[in-house]
C-alpha cells in the first residue's frame, strides 16, 4: 500500500521546474485579464450602444463563449485553426482562449458596472457641455469601475485556476508539469497536493490585494454619494 510521502511534498513545494509552472500561470492570468479587460469593454460598449444590430453582435459573442466550456475552446482553437490555415502554438492558442473566453463574462460586469451609473450623472455630464466621449472617460468610466472592483477580481481569481485547462494542450503551466512529474515517480498525491498548495498560494495573494482594492473603493462610492 502506498502512504503518503511527506518528504517527496515538501521536495515537490521547492521544485524549481514546478516554481517554472506557477510563473506561467501568472503570466497566463495576467495576459488573459489584461486582454479580456480591452476586448469585454468593447463588447460591452456594443452591448449598450444604441444600435441594434451591434447589441446583437455583443450579445452573440457572450452566448456563444460563456455558454461553451474553456475546454472545449481551447480544443478548437489549438486543433481547428490550423485547419484554416491559421497556425498557432499551444501558448499562443492557450492565450487567445483565456481572452476571448475571459472577455465574455468581463463584458458583462463591465456593461452591469455602465448600467449602474446613475442615468442622472450623464445628463449632468452632458449640462456641462461635455461630449459624450469625455463624460465617459471623466464621469462614467471611474463610477462604473468603483462598482466593478468586486466582480473583477472573483473573475480574475477564477481565470487563474482556469489556467489550469491549458495543460490540455501541452501548455507547461502548473497542471501540466505537476502531470509530468508525477509521471516520473507516480507519486499522483504528494505532487498534486503541492499543486493545489501552490494555487492556494496564488488565490490567498490575490485575495490579500483584492480586499484593500474592495474597501478603498468603497469608501470612495460612500463619499461620492454624501
Amino acid at each position: 500500500m502506498h502512504y503518503f510521502n511527506v518528504d517527496a511534498f515538501i521536495g515537490y513545494l521547492s521544485n524549481w521546474f514546478l516554481i517554472g509552472g506557477v510563473g506561467v500561470t501568472v503570466a497566463l492570468t495576467v495576459a488573459g485579464v489584461i486582454g479580456g479587460l480591452v476586448l469585454g469593454m468593447g463588447i460591452a460598449l456594443l452591448k449598450v450602444a444604441d444600435a441594434r444590430p451591434l447589441n446583437w453582435i455583443a450579445g452573440f459573442y457572450i452566448w456563444l463563449f460563456r455558454g461553451t466550456p474553456l475546454l472545449v475552446q481551447l480544443v478548437v482553437i489549438y486543433t481547428g485553426l490550423p485547419q484554416l490555415g491559421i497556425k498557432l502554438g499551444a501558448v499562443e492558442s492557450a492565450l487567445l482562449g483565456l481572452v476571448l473566453h475571459e472577455a465574455a463574462y468581463l463584458a458583462e460586469i463591465i456593461r452591469s458596472g455602465f448600467l449602474s451609473v446613475p442615468v442622472g450623472q450623464r445628463e449632468a455630464a452632458w449640462a456641462l457641455s461635455l461630449g459624450r466621449g469625455t463624460a465617459f472617460w471623466r464621469v462614467i468610466l471611474p463610477q462604473a469601475f468603483r462598482l466593478m472592483i468586486p466582480p473583477l477580481g472573483n473573475s480574475i481569481n477564477g481565470l487563474l485556476k482556469a489556467t489550469s485547462l491549458a495543460s490540455v494542450i501541452s501548455v507547461e503551466e502548473l497542471m501540466r508539469r505537476s502531470e509530468m512529474l508525477m509521471q516520473e515517480q507516480f507519486l499522483t498525491l504528494e505532487v498534486y497536493a503541492a499543486a493545489a498548495v501552490y494555487y492556494l498560494a496564488l488565490t490567498t495573494l490575490w485575495d490579500l490585494v483584492q480586499r484593500p482594492l474592495e474597501k478603498h473603493f468603497g469608501r470612495s462610492i460612500k463619499k461620492g454619494g454624501r
